[in-house]
């Protein structure tokens, strides 16, 4: 485990080896953009601010898949989940490429292991002004094509007033497993067409038809982050907690993960899963900008 800080007059960033992840993510003064991380030595990528998703994201149901004539197979890679969880990225050792004070680059390269997939992924981090710029990028190294996925899973500080803006066509529907099962058009208390506030409950959400734009308001901190992607990423997942499954859970993070790809989308014709050739890549960038909103309506230093 090595840990990486980059900052500019703006933003800092403090990444970790471990899982690839972010380990803090904050203005120069302090003010977490990404959830702040709990105190103490650990840099478990659950703990983290964020932590990529490679080869895919999420869950593949009954853990195994067919394509183009070949049958596949998972094994978990967590004790509390029997699915094969959100790929080998975040559980590995990444290596840092380069490290400049404003930008960093992370590989990972993975090989067996309970998957059938051999790959190398990058990540690139950089700093312009009040904009941080992430890129992650996969390539294949496998023997056979098989279908990938990129996204990221980023937590934010959930206060609140906090509202998210993020229009989607479609949502789904998920079952005791976490695995999606209906599909509907987008509405009620999680339509973010127009700014709204995050449910007070379990929310593990996919949505579809995402234009890329999205924004993030705290007003008690006067603060809000704009969220730009590629178009690569057309989906994205809203991720509430509750204190059943998190025990100690307050309502103080959420997560609004990009991504290129449905949930169990091996399942599906039209899932977003890119096919790769062995050593073809593919490749997506997310960017957050900072600003400030309006003068904060309360104080409120630990969210």
């Amino acid at each position: 485990m090595a840990d990486f800080e980059i900052a500019n007059a703006a933003l800092r960033l403090a990444v970790t080896t471990t899982g690839g992840s972010v380990w803090r993510f904050a203005t120069s003064a302090g003010e977490p953009l990404f959830r702040a991380p709990p105190a103490g030595p650990d840099r478990a990528p659950l703990a983290s601010g964020c932590f990529p998703l490679v080869p895919f994201g999420n869950r593949v149901r009954d853990n195994r898949f067919s394509f183009e004539g070949r049958d596949y197979a998972f094994e978990p890679n967590m004790d509390w989940d029997r699915h094969y969880l959100h790929g080998d990225g975040w559980t590995g050792e990444w290596e840092a490429a380069e490290v400049t004070p404003t930008s960093l680059a992370l590989r990972y390269r993975h090989a067996g292991g309970g998957t059938p997939y051999r790959y190398e992924a990058e990540q690139l981090f950089s700093l312009d002004g009040s904009t941080l710029t992430t890129s992650l990028s996969i390539t294949n190294r496998g023997p056979l094509a098989l279908p990938f996925g990129l996204g990221w899973h980023p937590y934010f500080p959930l206060t609140p007033q906090t509202s998210l803006k993020a229009s989607a066509s479609h949502y789904w529907d998920e079952d005791e497993s976490w695995l999606p099962t209906t599909r509907h058009p987008v509405g009620g208390a999680i339509d973010f067409s127009s700014p709204a506030p995050l449910p007070r409950r379990w929310v593990n959400t996919l949505f579809e038809g995402w234009n890329g734009e999205a924004e993030i308001i705290w007003p008690e901190r006067g603060l809000a982050l704009a969220i730009a992607a590629d178009p690569v990423f057309s989906r994205y997942l809203v991720f509430v907690s509750d204190p059943a499954f998190d025990p100690g859970y307050d309502y103080d993070f959420f997560c609004f993960e990009p991504m290129s790809h449905s949930a169990d989308a091996h399942h599906t014709d039209d899932g977003g899963l890119i096919r790769l050739e062995p050593g073809q890549s593919f490749s997506g960038t997310v960017r957050y900008s900072c600003s400030h909103h309006g003068a904060p309506t309360q104080q409120d230093p630990s969210r």
